[in-house]
């Protein structure tokens, strides 16, 4: 059998882009964590989240920066249904960051691999994963496991919001692909639908949790300062970051596997959980920590599933969107040169 060759650039752009999403979504979910703490509205959080990121991306387009799709209702009523399932994945973990610890979160986000892996296979007619393949992800649950069994401070409330995120984000992993795979928007075009349909769907979840109430009790009463310093910081980088994690996640899921997606997703936790040890006294044993290192190391030996020609885009697509502008697909990552000046523009 015949070596596989890869070309240099498109490893070096891919692991870019997985570096790239690894740090922001590690960072986020302290951020996050911090940025609840101090600001307790996740609903509005979140809202305040996706204005940045459509803002930023419209603005950013009008300057010259980037190029995104146009938006369309017609291409908005196709993409609503993935804009959903995003919205509820992000409405449930940031409600479980709020009514429990980043342990908790850990844990249910190390079992999405799995359910991903099965979920490409039956829905996505992707091959089975390899025997090493699965034997690395039960290494991940387990390791995972093992860290949180070691921790206390679970509640009913927790696990209820634990649960509802395990579905929603492993819907969202797969079916997002499913999107970014088929529907032809390039990279910032399908931040800029993600997160204005988001921002749209914010007033009503409002409503139903009933958090406008708290809001307005606490403007009409004056005992919480919004524009506080510590409150403003957290909320603004919270803001930064989900602009930042908009791009990487978007992008390192045209790159790899709904699978790999996910994988790296747990395996940055390892920065997240080094974090929390250092800020908040609310952490595992020694043990815990040691459970940790097995879910660091399954990630390492995780294998990318193979895909046959025929259920997934071939290398060169998985890269760059289908559709061909090529005079302004520069944003989309066709060369390492081209996706680093773009986040480049982006972080000036």
């Amino acid at each position: 059998m015949s070596a596989i060759r890869v070309d240099p650039k498109q490893y070096y752009a891919t692991s870019s882009l997985l570096i790239g999403y690894a740090l922001c979504s590690s960072l986020l979910a302290v951020i996050n964590k911090f940025a609840i703490t101090k600001f307790n509205y996740p609903g509005l959080l979140t809202a305040l989240q996706y204005l940045t990121s459509a803002l930023g991306v419209w603005v950013l387009g009008k300057l010259g920066f980037l190029h995104h799709d146009a938006f369309t209702w017609e291409t908005a009523k196709k993409f609503l249904p993935a804009a959903v399932v995003f919205y509820l994945a992000i409405f449930t973990n940031t409600n479980l960051l709020r009514h429990a610890n980043v342990d908790t979160f850990i844990v249910f986000r190390s079992c999405t691999p799995i359910l991903v892996a099965l979920a490409d296979t039956v829905f996505r007619n992707q091959k089975c994963p390899s025997k090493l393949t699965f034997l690395s992800l039960l290494v991940i649950l387990g390791g995972a496991v093992g860290y949180v069994a070691t921790d206390n401070g679970f509640t009913l409330t927790a696990y209820s919001w634990a649960f509802a995120y395990l579905v929603t984000i492993t819907t969202e992993m797969v079916y997002i692909k499913h999107m970014v795979t088929n529907l032809g928007l390039n990279t910032w075009g399908f931040v800029l639908y993600n997160n204005l349909l988001s921002l749209m769907m914010a007033p009503p979840f409002w409503i139903i949790t009933g958090e406008y109430v708290e809001v307005f009790a606490a403007l009409r009463s004056k005992t919480e300062n919004f524009f506080a310093p510590g409150a403003f910081f957290a909320v603004s980088l919270s803001c930064v970051f989900g602009l930042l994690i908009s791009f990487f996640g978007f992008a390192a899921r045209k790159a790899v596997s709904a699978t790999a997606f996910t994988v790296t997703g747990v395996v940055n936790k390892f920065l997240t959980v080094a974090i929390n040890v250092m800020i908040w006294d609310k952490h595992a044993s020694p043990f815990g920590l040691v459970c940790l290192l097995m879910t660091i190391v399954g990630g390492v030996f995780y294998q990318q599933s193979v895909t046959g020609p025929s259920s997934s885009p071939s290398k060169g697509e998985s890269v760059v969107p289908k559709q061909t502008h090529s005079e302004n697909e520069g944003d989309d990552f066709d060369d390492e040169n081209q996706g680093k000046a773009v986040s480049g523009k982006l972080i000036v």
